[in-house]
């Protein structure tokens, strides 16, 4: 362990800070001036691929290891890259890592389930199953690990509770640091801790969310871990938080082509490669925004680079539009 906070254990899976870059041409692309648009590299933290998840698992992980846990138990989609996250976290500290993932098994393993295995995890298919059904399996599967004495840690879905969101205070804070004149810091929102994180240490003014589809009601589930990080101060309303609900379109995994578009738009301008899901609607939220007047030339915008490029290659439908970009490339 290598800090505490209001009895919270934190334990070093990365090297701090990450890099703080200028994105010109993208942000000459959206009509904002050159030096408006920076993006913050959250996915090129080390550990297991990158990614945001990172900052919060060195919190949750270091309450795991502080209660005598040996296994780290987490659940999400098959493509989630919370789970390779916390299998690669479990790597690193000598844990067992068990993943409950909704869906049934492939027989071939790309994207994120690719690294999960060779990481080290143990999967558990809990079929096709909606939210409440999966948490049941996941009770019982950490259940099971009690009866067989593996001293099993639960990890909380996207790692978002407010001891992981923890993680994204520090992270606002190093922000700061780096960008004292920030305007807005765009981010993608999923299970809400990153976001949750950043209204902590910035303020819910300086924070742009962009809806995944990760959760029924993001208002709702950020009102609840801010509750929590802003205590006994009052939190932040929700009516006061800067929340894009547009870019889900038809579904949490569906790409839609305002995604499609702004995953395009980065890569061709700053090499920037995004995934359909998280940091592709972010983007295109930002795109959106900026032509809605709610982000303006002149001020300075950070985008959070959340991370997740191994979902890109888990994606069929984001796999299928590149090959039809590839061949209106090919002479």
């Amino acid at each position: 362990m290598d800090t505490t906070r209001g009895g919270h254990h934190k334990v070093a899976l990365a090297s701090w800070p990450t890099p703080l870059e200028p994105a010109p041409r993208l942000a000459q692309a959206l009509g904002l001036g050159p030096d408006d648009l920076w993006i913050k590299r959250d996915d090129l933290i080390g550990l297991g691929g990158g990614g945001n998840k990172v900052r919060k698992l060195e919190w949750t992980c270091g309450q795991a290891l502080a209660k005598g846990a040996r296994t780290l138990v987490t659940s999400g989609a098959p493509q989630s890259n919370h789970a390779r996250l916390t299998a690669a976290a479990g790597a690193r500290l000598g844990m067992d890592t068990v993943l409950v993932l909704a869906g049934e098994p492939t027989e071939t393993a790309a994207g994120n389930l690719a690294l999960d295995g060779l990481l080290g995890a143990r999967i558990v298919w809990a079929g096709s199953v909606d939210g409440v059904e999966l948490a049941a399996v996941l009770d019982r599967v950490v259940a099971e690990l009690r009866e067989r004495d593996a001293a099993p840690a639960l990890i909380p879905f996207g790692g978002s509770s407010p001891v992981g969101a923890l993680g994204y205070v520090d992270g606002g804070h190093e922000l700061l640091a780096q960008a004292p004149d920030l305007a807005t810091a765009v981010v993608a929102l999923g299970s809400g801790g990153t976001m949750a994180g950043l209204v902590r240490a910035l303020g819910a003014d300086r924070v742009l969310g962009v809806h995944c589809g990760a959760v029924p009601d993001p208002g709702h589930t950020l009102d609840l871990l801010l509750t929590d990080l802003y205590a006994p101060s009052p939190a932040p309303r929700q009516r006061e938080l800067r929340l894009r609900l547009d870019q889900v379109g038809g579904g949490y995994s569906r790409l839609t082509e305002p995604v499609a578009e702004a995953v395009l738009l980065a890569a061709r301008t700053e090499g920037l490669v995004l995934d359909p899901v998280y940091t592709g609607r972010a983007m295109a939220g930002l795109v959106t925004a900026v032509r809605e007047g709610d982000i303006r030339p002149g001020e300075r915008t950070v985008f959070i680079h959340t991370g997740g490029l191994p979902g890109l290659f888990g994606h069929q439908e984001a796999l299928h539009r590149a090959g039809e970009v590839l061949a209106a490339c090919t002479r």
